[in-house]
């Protein structure tokens, strides 16, 4: 058999049937599945007395993919490495040609951004070296976690459990959940009040609230304050004193960044940041358009830029011109935010032309729903923006000002596609006002006083916390979908209700790195260190110094760690029950899972058994016990008192650690559609649902 010309190594098989089919016959496209080489998994491999020099192997498994990577290469004339086109991608291709003999000044590397037949077709018109400081800059990332995690989790594996694992940005991402559960626990609610007013002009109502006395802002703190205004208003008539109308502009949102669109995709989707990136990668490496060929949908998933290319700003041009109107271009020009990896442009779709709708033949439903997402968010920030009317009106009473805020949608623009959503799951939505002048009288039907409590910070859900590690500049968001699931696995945390909390085993390896490792911790640390592989990256600083300013003190504080921390024992404590086997006593042990019951006569006797879960809450009815989860004989949550049959206390709402600040009675979470709500079981105290 004839081999062909060229070969083209690229990661996947996927991404390499797309390719060969555009590049004709001359071109042979294989798949190097991933990284063929890293570093050791069963030691350090990094040699800190010789220049952090890493000492990589072939990865295990790989041996018959680069056996075939070398057969082909071997009767090729030329070598092209289509890795993908960022730090990962430029590294996957350095170690190829280092396995393969490649000469690293060889014009082997070809990278597009779209895996489009035009795209690929004039990316091997330009091949160009290997750049270097891309992949030190991926080395750098590689070595620093790896002296990180290799020299922190043997400690914590000798002082407190087995298995326990440490890093860069997990540690952080742990630290972030456990602050703002100490927030939530230390939160004291503070008690405001408002004052609404239904008003009528014309026949028509609408609604104002409370705002001067005096044409001074009144904070209202308690009834008191409430009852010195209302007091003041002897008639049910107001004076409408001033009438504002403003014509604001809605800007659409910018495209997606790999960050923007795992927000997006688990506020709009429910996806979790592992799902949408596996998605999109399926959509970036190619579906197969029956007659039209195999195609990728959209652009490279991993961006931190908002830029757009001139022909693709061109096509959507087009397509909203014809299928909207002039009006709906936009005239904006917007500067591109540039981040570390701006050699991309935004997450896009290769074609504004394939619309959902057309593509929905060819797409699994979860594919079909992020490409719709990507398609419609692209298209509205390509469109021009709404054009809202706002007017705002004064109503006044002896010295007591109302004011009333109405909103209209003008022109649709970009809202005719798509509106970003938010994490408070509030949307502005349209208040008209009845047409309103200085000098007209308006009425009072009801007015009405309105206590209020301030709320704690809500917990973290995967879109708040992906956004808060991408705001404080941690890690990339490449590595966000790894981490969020990597402080699961290893239990550090625990998901309910979609919001993170911290475990018992979380809470204890914080307190470990914190004490002996506070620079692993440190928020600011880790940004910075960010910063300077941004700089290795552009060729303005060498990885190795990087490395090495940073491990003199941490070698310094894992020698104290190992010597100084004391061994933490998750002591087995004694569950108050004996083993119905053998008699002996029964002790909580802490799991991979959590805690759970087992014998302590172990090895000789094997039983274990779930523990009933407290929820660290005192039972509300006799308040010597305490609440346990249980559940029914149709595996439904339900709560009570571990003192049954004595008490007999029972709630389907689990209860929380918080009494009502009104009445001094539980508080419990009461599941409202997808949302909770924290209520008080006795008034009509609530709280904003999550």
């Amino acid at each position: 058999m004839k081999m062909a010309e060229n070969l083209v190594i690229v990661e996947s098989p996927a991404k390499a049937k797309t390719i060969e089919k555009y590049l004709g016959k001359k071109f042979k496209v294989v798949a190097s599945m991933g990284h063929v080489r890293d570093l050791p998994r069963s030691q350090m491999g990094v040699d800190a007395d010789n220049n952090f020099e890493p000492r990589y192997i072939t990865i295990r498994g790989k041996g018959p993919v680069v056996q075939d990577l070398k057969k082909h290469a071997k009767k090729a004339k030329n070598v092209y490495l289509a890795s993908d086109p960022d730090r990962e991608g430029e590294a996957i291709a350095w170690h190829l040609a280092h396995i393969l003999d490649i000469d690293q000044t060889a014009k082997s590397r070809v990278v597009f951004n779209e895996i489009t037949k035009d795209a690929v077709k004039e990316s091997f018109k330009h091949p160009r070296e290997i750049k270097h400081e891309l992949v030190d800059a991926q080395q750098a990332r590689r070595v620093l976690d790896r002296l990180v995690g290799y020299n922190i989790s043997p400690v914590l594996w000798k002082k407190v459990k087995k298995g326990l694992s440490a890093g860069r940005v997990q540690s952080v991402a742990l630290k972030l959940i456990i602050d703002r559960e100490e927030e939530i626990n230390a939160f004291k609610p503070e008690e405001y009040w408002t004052i609404d007013g239904l008003f009528s002009y014309n026949n028509k109502t609408f609604k104002a609230k409370f705002l001067h006395e005096s044409n001074k802002p009144k904070k209202l703190k308690n009834d008191k304050d409430v009852k010195a205004i209302v007091g003041q208003l002897k008639s049910d008539l107001f004076d409408v004193t001033d009438v504002t109308k403003k014509e604001k502009l809605r800007n659409p949102a910018l495209p997606f960044t790999t960050s923007s669109l795992q927000q997006e995709a688990a506020r709009k989707l429910n996806f979790k940041a592992r799902k949408t990136m596996m998605l999109a990668q399926q959509l970036y490496e190619g579906i197969d358009l029956k007659k039209q060929g195999t195609v990728g949908l959209i652009t490279y998933m991993r961006t931190d830029s908002t830029r757009i290319s001139d022909t693709a700003k061109a096509e959507a041009a087009g397509y909203i011109e014809e299928n909207f109107g002039k009006a709906y271009l936009s005239k904006r020009k917007v500067a591109a935010k540039g981040g570390a990896q701006d050699a991309h442009e935004a997450v896009r779709p290769t074609s504004a032309l394939r619309t959902p709708t057309e593509m929905k033949a060819y797409l699994t439903r979860d594919q079909l729903r992020l490409y719709k997402l990507i398609w419609e968010r692209f298209l509205a920030s390509q469109m021009a923006p709404a054009v809202i009317d706002t007017v705002s009106v004064d109503l006044v009473h002896e010295q007591i000002k109302f004011r009333a805020n109405g909103q209209t949608v003008k022109f649709k623009g970009f809202m005719s596609v798509y509106v970003e959503g938010n994490d408070e799951e509030t949307e502005e939505g349209e208040n008209r006002l009845p047409e309103l002048n200085v000098g007209d009288k308006v009425k009072a039907v009801n007015i009405e006083e309105n206590q209020h409590f301030t709320q704690p910070p809500p917990r973290y859900t995967e879109a708040r916390l992906v956004k808060t590690l991408e705001e404080k500049g941690i890690g990339r968001p490449s590595t966000y979908a790894p981490t969020i699931d990597t402080i699961q696995k290893r239990n550090y945390v625990k998901v309910d209700q979609k919001k993170f909390y911290p475990t018992e085993l979380g809470q204890i390896v914080h307190e470990s790195v914190k004490e002996y490792f506070p620079e692993i911790i440190d928020i600011d640390f880790t940004v910075n260190m960010e910063t300077l592989l941004d700089k290795v990256a552009n060729g303005e600083m060498d990885w190795k110094k990087v490395i090495s300013t940073f491990y003199g003190d941490f070698k310094t504080h894992v020698e104290r760690a190992e010597q100084e921390m004391e061994k933490i024992e998750i002591k087995d404590e004694p569950a108050g029950e004996d083993c119905e086997k053998c008699g002996s006593p029964m002790v909580y042990k802490m799991g991979r899972y959590g805690k759970f019951m087992a014998c302590s006569n172990f090895p000789d006797c094997r039983n274990t058994k779930a523990i009933v879960k407290t929820i660290g809450v005192p039972c509300p009815k006799c308040s010597n016990g305490e609440v346990v989860e249980r559940k029914s004989k149709k595996n439904r949550i339900f709560y009570g008192c571990n003192n049954f049959p004595e008490c007999d206390y029972l709630s389907w709402d689990k209860p929380i650690a918080r009494k009502c600040p009104k009445c001094d009675t539980q508080l419990v979470e009461r599941k409202k559609g997808k949302q909770t709500q924290v209520v008080c079981t006795n008034c009509d105290y609530d709280e904003k649902p999550q």
